[in-house]
């Protein structure tokens, strides 16, 4: 009976160190970023998550096709700037076949140094220039998980 309070005793600590560390780890990492500013004005593009920390950033958003302009089969250009309006970088989307008022979701994940405002232009082409080194998609929680429990596995002292 004793081994087995042990036991449960372990386990109760290993998910209050996994709640807690989780819960650490997001508020410390969304508390490094800080929204950055947008500078055009389409009405077909909405942002609703923008932000940077000092080396990268995240833009999340909905591009809506409406009657008047359809934007199926173009691209959406982000450029990038610093404070003193100093070009970073450019990033393209490709907008997906839509249909009238149909939206899609789109996320930019970018890795450039001190970016305080953005662009948005929707293209016809996307030119073979180069484009911003993107981040690898952020982790779901199963991900997260999995990497914590292995984590305990390699490093729990035997």
């Amino acid at each position: 009976m004793k081994r087995v309070k042990t036991l449960l005793m372990y386990a109760s600590w290993v998910v209050l160190f996994f709640i807690l560390s989780d819960f650490l780890i997001n508020v410390g990492l969304n508390a490094a970023y800080e929204p950055i500013d947008r500078t055009d004005n389409i009405s077909q593009v909405n942002i609703y998550q923008a932000e940077a920390t000092y080396v990268n950033g995240r833009i999340r958003g909905l591009i809506t096709n409406s009657q008047p302009d359809n934007l199926s089969g173009k691209y959406l250009e982000i450029d990038f700037y610093s404070k003193r309006d100093v070009f970073l970088g450019r990033k393209y989307i490709d907008i997906q076949e839509l249909q009238e008022n149909e939206t899609q979701n789109f996320e930019v994940l970018f890795k450039l140094e001190d970016v305080d405002h953005y662009n948005v232009s929707v293209v016809d082409e996307k030119p073979e220039t180069e484009e911003v080194e993107t981040l690898i998609d952020e982790m779901t929680k199963p991900e997260i998980l999995l990497a914590t429990a292995v984590a305990l596995l390699i490093f729990w002292p035997m």
